[in-house]
């Protein structure tokens, strides 16, 4: 059963000129344990779904329709209060804009200090110290100094790291890490990397891991959920996916990672992310697509199941199957 089940999630911005349909009609779910990696260019609407699961999307925007079950609860439904106890604890956020996340005239330490005592019922001491092991566990360096100073002294890539400690500090249900290799440098984002792994499989915690690094997907995450402008067009394992994957804009995607076990050219994604105002209520990806129909650009295609866990959703799937083989 899953942790988290995300039906029909549509998210709407307002503007002068109308409203930007910046998420539609989203279907997600992911499993205790499980860390599911939610991939696709720069406003496609990863970072707005994970916000609209913790329910921090603010005018003008606003969640038009939907559920967000945790554990069989709709969080859409539940009174502001009730989902303040539930954000920290059992939901944690690091966002993708850690310094800007940070109290700028609060030290660090007493934003550390101040989760480990709420949610591990801890003195102020004992909060403290554990404000330091869990900054030294995410490679902070000089943790002990670090808790007496604020954000604006740190680094972006330490900010980082403070963010994610306190996001692993309550041990949540459900983890929803926005890009949280940002800024680190290659051993450190592979620490990190390790410790949300670590954290499924400790405590059972969920994770959704969003990025636009397929690499970081292929080494960390379970199963994959490809957006393009605000729509699921591909989900399955990372196996699956990585070895067939059928929607043109996955392919895209995974043909424009540089390769180093042979020399192959960059092919870069042609067109752009179409816009949201007044959105066509076919296919989004149409534009783009070598192998569009005319149905594509009049019916929005469902997100069918291929086999086991592998859906696309895509009207010219025979040809998208023989462009693959």
């Amino acid at each position: 059963m899953s942790l988290l089940e995300v039906s029909g999630l549509t998210v709407h911005f307002a503007t002068d000129d109308g409203p930007v349909e910046a998420v539609h009609g989203l279907d997600l779910s992911v499993g205790a344990g499980e860390i599911l990696g939610l991939v696709g260019e720069s406003g496609s609407g990863k970072s707005v779904t994970g916000f609209s699961i913790l329910r921090l999307i603010r005018p003008p925007g606003r969640i038009v329709r939907g559920s967000v079950r945790l554990d069989g609860r709709d969080l859409l439904t539940l009174p502001e209060e009730e989902m303040r106890r539930i954000r920290g604890a059992r939901i944690a956020l690091v966002p993708q804009s850690p310094r800007t996340a940070l109290n700028p005239v609060i030290t660090i330490g007493t934003q550390i200090a101040r989760l480990f005592e709420l949610h591990g019922d801890l003195s102020r001491r004992a909060a403290w110290n554990r404000g330091i092991e869990a900054l030294d566990q995410v490679g902070v360096p000089d943790a002990a100094r670090r808790m007496g100073q604020y954000a604006h002294q740190l680094s972006g890539g330490t900010c980082q790291r403070v963010m994610i400690a306190m996001a692993l500090a309550s041990s949540p249900q459900l983890l929803i890490a926005d890009e949280p290799t940002t800024g680190l440098d290659v051993s450190i984002a592979a620490r990190i990397l390790g410790l949300l792994r670590e954290l499924g499989t400790r405590t059972g915690a969920a994770i959704i891991l969003i990025t636009h690094d397929l690499g970081v997907v292929a080494e960390t995450c379970h199963r994959v959920a490809v957006m393009h402008a605000g729509q699921l067009v591909e989900t399955g394992t990372v196996r699956a996916l990585f070895r067939q994957p059928l929607h043109p804009y996955t392919r895209a995607l995974v043909r424009s990672i540089p390769r180093i076990d042979r020399e192959v050219a960059l092919e870069p994604i042609p067109g752009a992310v179409p816009s949201l105002l007044h959105a066509s209520p076919g296919c989004r990806y149409m534009a783009r697509c070598p192998h569009a129909l005319e149905v594509c650009r009049k019916n929005k295609p469902s997100l069918d199941v291929v086999e086991a866990d592998h859906r696309v959703a895509c009207h010219a799937l025979e040809a998208n199957r023989a462009a693959v083989a």
